[in-house]
């Protein structure tokens, strides 16, 4: 017997060890993407005077290099990490929360009433007392709790199981794409281009303000998720087991679904709409340290990270002068990496 529970040791610690280390491969490759996205761009700064910039930091003696740097590039870099890890972490959570492999902030309408709300905030918001780089992601905000509250309410009148949940975010992703297309309409050519520009998804106009926001609301989330992820660990487990575990599931779903839409609120609600990092960033997490919550959760957030700041890269490299918007990249990427997810989820299912 105590052979066999040294043995159980060995494998938990050997399988805990491949977890760290898969982490930390994956914190290293963004830490590297990230440097590469602080070069590249239309003034094609090299990397050594990107790096001595980073030393000297925001004060330092060249100004332009520290302008270029600190003021441009980096906030725009920093957004696309935490926009990326906020979608990463969202859809993480509502693929377990429902059971399903293609829920997605994206797919379930979160995204969608974004776009409505800044959409509406682009064509009305002059003619309220505030700026528009307020009024924009403050409205798309709001749409996004909007559309998580019918969500939640039209699948309480059938009871708010994994499939309604499902069914009541695509009825919510076809009624906010409906209200953009009418809102796309009515538009005049120049506020039609503004919406249209939003809803590519650009990490252009980040600042550190923008950044800021992003970031205390994705660290207001963190201590919730951190203290649920074994609650969404049995949740994998299927309703019936983690009801025998003493788990409220319904609690969870209710708790979890919220802060699934104020990470994607905050994440969208600066950059514009971003497809499928929310939808592959899981199924990388999953594929590389399996379903156990506490690893599962930071290497979406990181996956996502990767995938948002790969584009942004890979947009710069592209077109230096004018910068593909993000969002273009990842829903042409998108694409291949989701037959991928679905040939192998085939394969294993056969096997």
């Amino acid at each position: 017997m105590s052979v066999s529970i040294d043995i159980m040791r060995g494998g938990y610690r050997r399988a805990y060890l491949k977890r760290q280390t898969a982490l930390w491969l994956v914190a290293a490759c963004l830490v590297t993407l990230m440097l590469l996205d602080l070069v590249t761009g239309p003034s094609g700064m090299p990397l050594g005077e990107v790096w001595h910039g980073l030393v000297a930091g925001p004060s330092g003696q060249d100004r332009m290099t520290a302008t270029i740097l600190w003021q441009l590039r980096m906030p725009q870099t920093v957004m696309g990490a935490l926009v990326g890890g906020c979608l990463g972490l969202a859809g993480l959570q509502m693929q377990t929360i429902l059971g399903n492999p293609l829920a997605s902030p994206f797919t379930l309408g979160f995204s969608a009433a974004a776009g409505f709300g800044a959409a509406l905030a682009i064509m009305f918001g002059g003619f309220l007392p505030l700026p528009s780089f307020v009024v924009v992601p403050v409205l798309a905000f709001i749409m996004t709790l909007v559309a998580c509250g019918l969500v939640y309410s039209i699948a309480r009148l059938r009871g708010a199981s994994p499939e309604i949940l499902v069914l009541a975010g695509i009825a919510v992703l076809f009624f906010f794409q409906a209200l953009q297309s009418l809102l796309q309409f009515i538009a005049s050519p120049e506020v039609l281009q503004q919406i249209v520009f939003w809803l590519f998804g650009s990490l252009l106009k980040s600042s550190w303000t923008t950044v800021s926001v992003v970031a205390v609301i994705a660290g207001a989330c963190i201590p919730l998720i951190a203290r649920s992820t074994w609650a969404l660990t049995a949740l994998r487990l299927g309703d019936a087991n983690a009801r025998s575990l003493g788990l409220s599931v319904d609690a969870v779903r209710r708790q979890t679904f919220l802060i699934v839409a104020v990470l994607t609120a905050a994440a969208v609600s600066f950059v514009g709409t971003i497809g499928f990092v929310g939808l592959i960033a899981p199924h990388v997490s999953r594929a590389l340290v399996g379903e156990d919550h506490r690893f599962a959760l930071p290497l979406s957030a990181l996956t996502g990270a990767i995938i948002l700041i790969g584009a942004s890269v890979i947009g710069k490299v592209i077109s230096p002068a004018a910068v593909i918007p993000v969002g273009i990249i990842t829903a042409v990427a998108g694409v291949p990496m989701l037959f991928a997810v679905i040939v192998r989820r085939s394969q294993k299912g056969g096997a």
